[in-house]
């Protein structure tokens, strides 16, 4: 299972074993570690990772998933 984390005013945190990021031509990017952040704000200069600059550039972006939502009528279920 891989999980994307959104951190508040940060990046991208990005765990999970099978864990494989492609540019848009399908080169595949090294990962040297994971988990690894990917840059939200743009300023990185290991773009698409992040190197902490949103620190720096007081990047703003705290918008928190919405609650729990109900799921339409035909949707399948997990049990």
């Amino acid at each position: 299972m891989v999980t994307l984390k959104i951190r508040q005013n940060g990046s991208i945190l990005v765990e999970g074993e099978d864990v494989k990021l492609v540019d848009w031509n399908g080169n595949e990017y090294y990962l040297p570690q994971k988990p690894f952040a990917l840059c939200r704000c743009g300023q990185s200069k290991e773009r698409p990772f992040c190197d902490s600059t949103h620190k720096l550039c007081a990047f703003q972006a705290a918008e928190p998933a919405p609650g729990p939502r109900v799921p339409p009528p035909d949707a399948p279920t997990t049990t």
